[in-house]
């Protein structure tokens, strides 16, 4: 099949829905279908066009920026041409121009299948207003056109405003979650780079430093952690600086990680290599979002398949991975005091949370995901073909 899919970052921008769709695209450019992404050129030393692990990539110049997305007037000429060329297109949102990749879609009478990654919440202000209505708006004309919706779970689906008006095309396909091996050599060299020391309990968080996730609360709940095991650190794993549009809530936290001192630590972007063993010297990772802006976190199901519990915010689809597995807990969100005593419950009984972690990477493989995805694209082209007929 040839399948297009577009969304507004891809790689190397990192998130979890742009590492979502790379894992996406590489699984089915591996099973044997033509896959191109059409995504923005955010960063102009990117190239325009390029082929990359089989995935072919187009990057519209980007005229200027809005909150945080993008304006692209050039992305209706490219869409137009690569739609008519698809089998199938797969648009990802919350993406500004979904409504127009959906449109060109089913003008050309072509299935478009929607992946709908998150409710879109972003922080207050006028600029993020408008662009949280436009968003909105462009979400509903995209969902109204598909043929099927694809989110992650129904637990998300059925609590989503937005969703629950869409059940009847929702199909849940759970994230394509990967990790690389690693040696006990890769754990000692990252050990040994952040000073780890085999005295000290390590809480990890695995996210961009943006609001959505909650990095506060677990800041202010580590106080507790520490009077009880008082050579706890946490390792953040992650963008930190010159997240786009949070730049004010990093300025807002800056002095209350700073008393913690030595207790915290930005490591920055990993590495895949470094990934794997960030979890797996982790004695747990921690999931604080406070909004559904979180549909699920992939970071969860990253930790239980290196064997590391999770403690996770009790939302919609959040609470999904830990509830299946019971490799970890969760907690209210926003509650300080609860996320405190779910850790500290975990690293008193650390042999109390263990999963399958073999079982946990069958279910999340990449190829598995794509092969999901397949069913849903040859189920609607199969059915297009007999209207036709």
């Amino acid at each position: 099949m040839r399948i297009l899919i577009s969304l507004m970052y891809y790689r190397p921008h990192t998130s979890g829905l742009t590492i979502y769709t790379e894992r996406l695209a590489r699984a089915l450019a591996r099973r044997g279908h033509q896959v191109t992404v059409l995504t923005s050129r955010f960063d102009p030393s990117l190239p325009r066009w390029e082929v990359k692990d089989g995935v072919t990539i187009v990057r519209p110049k980007v005229l200027l920026r809005v909150s945080k997305g993008v304006i692209m007037p050039s992305l209706p000429i490219h869409a137009w041409r690569l739609i008519r060329q698809a089998d199938v297109v797969n648009p990802h949102v919350p993406q500004p121009d979904a409504a127009v990749i959906a449109s060109i879609g089913r003008l050309f009478r072509k299935p478009v299948i929607l992946t709908y990654h998150c409710d879109l919440r972003l922080p207050k202000g006028l600029v993020n207003f408008f662009a949280n209505h436009g968003s909105h708006l462009t979400n509903h004309v995209s969902a109204s056109l598909a043929n099927v919706i694809v989110t992650y779970t129904y637990d998300f689906a059925e609590h989503s405003p937005f969703l629950k008006r869409y059940l009847s095309k929702v199909r849940p396909i759970l994230p394509p979650v990967e990790l690389e091996s690693i040696s006990e050599v890769d754990l000692a060299t990252f050990r040994a780079k952040h000073k780890i020391q085999p005295s000290q309990r390590v809480i990890g968080m695995a996210a961009r430093l943006a609001t959505e996730k909650g990095v506060e609360y677990l800041v202010k709940a580590l106080p507790e952690v520490i009077q009880r095991h008082p050579e706890t650190r946490v390792l953040f794993a992650g963008q930190s600086e010159g997240v786009m549009g949070e730049e004010q809530y990093a300025e807002q936290l800056k002095p209350l990680i700073e008393q913690l001192d030595t207790h915290w630590a930005f490591l920055g972007l990993l590495s895949s290599r470094e990934l794997a063993a960030f979890y797996r010297v982790a004695d747990v990772t921690v999931l604080p979002s406070i909004n559904s802006t979180e549909s699920f976190g992939m970071v969860q199901v990253e930790s239980m398949t290196c064997g590391t519990p999770v403690v996770a915010s009790d939302l919609p689809g959040v609470r999904y991975p830990v509830l299946t597995t019971g490799m970890g807990a969760i907690v209210p969100p926003t509650d300080v005091h609860a996320l405190s005593k779910a850790l500290l419950n975990i690293l008193d009984q650390p042999n109390g949370y263990h999963g399958n972690p073999q079982e946990i990477s069958r279910r999340y493989a990449p190829d598995k995901i794509a092969a999901e995805y397949e069913q849903v694209m040859r189920e609607l082209i199969y059915k297009g073909s007999v209207k036709q007929g």
